[in-house]
């Protein structure tokens, strides 16, 4: 089993497709990279989501999510490429990603992206 990053999002067939429920995770460690200063900055990202036939299994999610440590991406970009990257691995009913920035130059940002 890796321990390693990753940017691979594995599934596994929902085991009650024809209920609609809620699937909610979050990640109070997430970090990234400033693409203008270099400093880290800091997050938790919240997912919910509604699966249709798939689901996203939890390891290989954290290692996806560690795959942004030394990435330099804004706030506004990696909270969708996240929601772009689940929605393209699972094809949920529904998905929110919430990526809420600890406090940079005195702004505490939140960004939140959904599907549809």
């Amino acid at each position: 089993m890796s321990t390693q990053p990753s940017r691979t999002l594995d599934t596994f067939p929902n085991p009650v497709p024809e209920r609609s429920y809620e699937i909610r995770f979050e990640c109070p460690e997430f970090t990234c990279v400033c693409p203008k200063t270099g400093q880290p900055d800091f997050a938790t990202i919240r997912i919910r989501y509604t699966p249709a036939d798939l689901c996203v299994e939890l390891k290989s999610l954290k290692l996806y999510l560690w795959s942004y440590r030394d990435q330099g991406s804004f706030h506004e970009a990696v909270t969708n490429q996240i929601l772009d990257d689940l929605v393209s691995a699972i094809a949920p009913r529904s998905m929110v990603v919430e990526g809420d920035f600890m406090v940079r130059g005195g702004i505490h940002t939140v960004v939140e992206a959904a599907y549809p």
